[in-house]
């Protein structure tokens, strides 16, 4: 079964048979008039929530909150420590805080890893008061768990990595383009988002 346009999706089960590029996910998002802004857990979590009847609106710009009476330590210009919580600090994956985590960790290109996004997401939810920095390197090392990033989103690097890994392909002069072929009709249909050997029978690409 080929993909429907999103407008014939009636449930967010039904949405979640196929893939979507974070784009066609903005997309959807701005048609909506729900927040488009994140990565592609985050959009996909907003449609969910659609689909719920909830309608997640535009956030302002996050990473500048200003304080209020209700939170007089909540500001992002005070010192950062391992003891400050995620919420006091309006944290948020700007270069302010990669500095903080490179300092932290010693490592120079510091990168966000994909549990971390989904645990800022979580602690913001569930308005966690208690989380802190240090909380979230040991999320990063993998010390505990708070929230698991929703894997769906690698599934295109996996499907490539299992294509080409694949030594019946081994002589296939544009592999790219073939695995983009195979990938573009498994990605509109109802199939899992895997590749297999067999695919390449059935679907008749090469």
């Amino acid at each position: 079964m080929l993909r429907p346009d999103f407008s014939e999706i009636k449930t967010f089960e039904e949405f979640s048979q196929y893939y979507w590029y974070r784009e066609e996910l903005q997309k959807i998002c701005l048609s909506l008039g729900i927040d488009a802004n994140g990565m592609k857990a985050e959009l996909n979590h907003n449609i969910k929530e659609y689909f719920k009847g909830n309608i997640i609106h535009t956030k302002g710009a996050s990473c500048r909150t200003r304080a209020t009476k209700n939170s007089p330590k909540s500001t992002s210009s005070a010192p950062l420590t391992l003891q400050t919580s995620l919420l006091e600090c309006n944290f948020c994956f700007s270069q302010r805080f990669r500095d903080f985590f490179s300092k932290e960790t010693g490592i120079k290109n510091f990168k966000f890893n994909a549990d971390m996004v989904a645990t800022a997401r979580k602690v913001k939810e569930t308005k966690d008061a208690s989380f802190t920095l240090g909380d979230m390197l040991d999320i990063y090392y993998g010390k505990k768990t708070y929230a698991k990033y929703n894997k769906v989103s690698l599934q295109w690097n996996k499907f490539v990595q299992d294509f080409c890994a694949d030594p019946a392909n081994a002589n296939i002069p544009n592999k790219l383009k073939a695995v983009a072929k195979l990938w573009k009709i498994v990605r509109e249909s109802t199939r899992e988002k895997v590749y297999t050997h067999d695919l390449l029978n059935e679907l008749n690409i090469l």
